[in-house]
């Protein structure tokens, strides 16, 4: 029987030119967090299986197996519970806030379709140990100068409050329909959605505020409106918090990329404050997202508030390539073709010191073998270096000549 040599559905090969752009615009968000004063951590690719699934709404997704020892294992399907038990179990000493970062590969048996892989790679930040609209204002800024630094053109980062939906369902009776309710918002459902809050133990201005929780969106014009939609203290304090945090991101300078959004929810249900995504047209997924989730430290055993985001990679990849952004593949400068070795690996050496990169032929080319060679590889010039001084010639992989 002839083994398919294929890889399992929902993960991919990178090639040498899609692995020098992912490298690229990692190191462009690395710098950026630097900047921000954001410390890389790196976490375990997998972990007892309990221990990730103190968080929300992956364990269903998680790749689990058993070890040895028979303890039941799990790949991560997200980091940030990682690095809260990290935090948990590491940082307790340490002076708050953490601000820390990541790049990570994660795993998720998902349906597989365009921007959704069961392996793909993640770009984040998590601040931890402040509670405070600066601290969110500081999350949502840094993901849109870190989305900007990659040269992604024409995108936006909605930002909502759970609380307001919490606020206003905090009447209904049934835990059921209200997560009908928060299921029909996530997956943008409003004919279910219309259908589901008629049958709802709830007031009839509540239901009308439900069924316009979609369109409560745009600017800060907003705020006045969904303040007074609503008499309920929760909704109404989610709405002051999106306030100071908006006028914060004034201040940083980025609320143009801002849209505020109170009908935003979240799969994942340790957000308990503000949360985010970002989107670009024509794109029927998010860049990434994050938010506040102050509650979830508790089930570590500690009481740490805390806000991050993830972006990621291939989705960007594939944004930048719709936005005509891909860059060019990257040129090798030099293809040294040895008469004499000495002289030859000597002249690669000097030429790579000077920061250029230098492939030396093993083969024994000839230069017109050479020449192809290099014609295909778009290597920029081809030097044969023998007794006397080296010969130089352009390469032009377009023509041939």
């Amino acid at each position: 029987m002839t083994m398919k040599l294929q890889t399992p559905r929902g993960v991919k090969d990178f090639l040498p030119e899609e692995t020098r752009w992912k490298l690229e615009l990692e190191n462009k968000l690395r710098q950026v967090f630097g900047q921000w004063a954001y410390e890389e951590v790196v976490t375990p690719t997998f972990e007892l299986y309990d221990t990730l699934n103190l968080g929300d709404g992956t364990s269903d997704e998680m790749y689990r197996f058993l070890g040895r020892n028979g303890e039941l294992l799990a790949l991560r399907s997200e980091i940030t519970t990682q690095i809260v038990r990290m935090v948990a179990t590491r940082f307790q000493a340490d002076p708050k806030p953490l601000r820390l970062s990541y790049h990570a590969n994660v795993f998720r048996h998902d349906d597989v379709q365009v921007g959704f892989q069961r392996e793909f790679y993640q770009a984040g930040v998590e601040l931890i140990g402040s509670d405070t609209p600066a601290a969110d204002g500081e999350a949502i800024a840094l993901a849109i100068r870190s989305i900007q630094a990659v040269g992604v053109q024409d995108f936006r980062v909605d930002i909502g409050q759970v609380q307001y939906f919490h606020g206003l369902m905090s009447e209904c009776q049934c835990p059921q329909i209200s997560d009908q309710v928060r299921q029909a918002l996530l997956h943008q459902d409003y004919v279910g959605l219309k259908q589901i809050i008629q049958q709802a133990d709830l007031d009839r201005e509540t239901k009308n505020l439900l069924l316009k929780l979609p369109s409560l969106r745009g600017g800060d014009e907003v705020l006045k409106k969904a303040y007074a939609a609503t008499k309920n203290k929760v909704a109404q304090a989610a709405v002051d918090n999106i306030r100071d945090i908006y006028r914060l991101l004034e201040a940083h300078g980025v609320a143009d990329a801002v849209q505020i959004d109170f009908g935003m929810v979240k799969s994942l249900e340790y957000y308990t404050g503000m949360v985010m995504e970002g989107y670009t047209p024509n794109l029927g997924f998010s860049l990434g997202g994050g938010g506040r989730y102050n509650s979830l430290s508790a089930r570590f055993g500690t009481n740490i508030p805390a806000v991050g985001f993830a972006l990621g990679l291939e989705r960007l990849m594939l944004v930048l390539e719709r936005q005509g952004l891909k860059p060019a593949p990257a040129k090798q400068s030099y293809l040294v073709l040895p008469k004499n070795w000495v002289k030859a690996l000597a002249y690669a050496s000097k030429q790579r010191a000077n920061g250029y990169q230098v492939e030396v032929d093993v083969q024994g080319l000839s230069f017109n073998e050479g020449l192809r060679y290099a014609q295909a590889k778009q290597i920029a010039w081809i030097a044969t270096v023998g007794d006397d001084e080296p010969q130089i010639v352009a390469v032009c992989a377009e023509n041939g000549e």
